[in-house]
C-alpha cells in the first residue's frame, strides 16, 4: 500500500535554520524512494513580519512593535501521514517562536 504524502512548509529565523531542520529530518521528513534519498528541502530566503500582542512572550521584539525578521521558508516532503505529525511536534520544539508558523497539505502523485 503506497503512504500518502505531505508537504510541510514553515518559516524559521536564519539563526534557528540548521536546528529546525535537523529537528524535522530527525522525525523521517525529506526522506523518500524507500530511504535513497534523505534531508531533502527546499529553501526561500524572505522576510517576515509581525506585531506581538498584549500577552505575547516574543523571542524577538517587543509588544505592540512592528517586528521584521530575516527568515527562511522550508518545502519538506514527508511520507506518511505519522511522520507530518511527528515532524510538526518536533518542529515546534526546536523553534524559537512562541508560535510556530507552519502549513500542511496533502499531495497528489499523478
Amino acid at each position: 500500500m503506497t503512504k500518502r504524502l505531505f508537504k510541510l512548509i514553515f518559516t524559521v529565523p536564519h539563526t534557528s535554520l540548521e536546528v529546525c531542520k535537523q529537528a524535522v529530518f530527525s522525525a523521517g521528513a525529506g526522506t523518500f524512494t524507500e530511504g535513497k534519498y534523505s534531508e531533502v528541502c527546499f529553501e526561500t530566503k524572505g522576510k517576515g513580519q509581525f506585531i506581538p500582542g498584549p500577552g505575547a512572550e516574543p523571542a524577538i521584539g517587543a509588544v505592540g512593535k512592528v517586528v521584521k525578521a530575516e527568515e527562511t521558508k522550508v518545502e519538506v516532503q514527508c511520507v506518511g501521514k505519522e511522520i507530518v505529525v511527528a515532524a510538526v511536534e518536533k518542529l515546534k520544539r526546536a523553534h524559537p517562536y512562541e508560535k510556530v508558523a507552519y502549513e500542511v497539505y496533502a499531495m497528489e502523485d499523478v
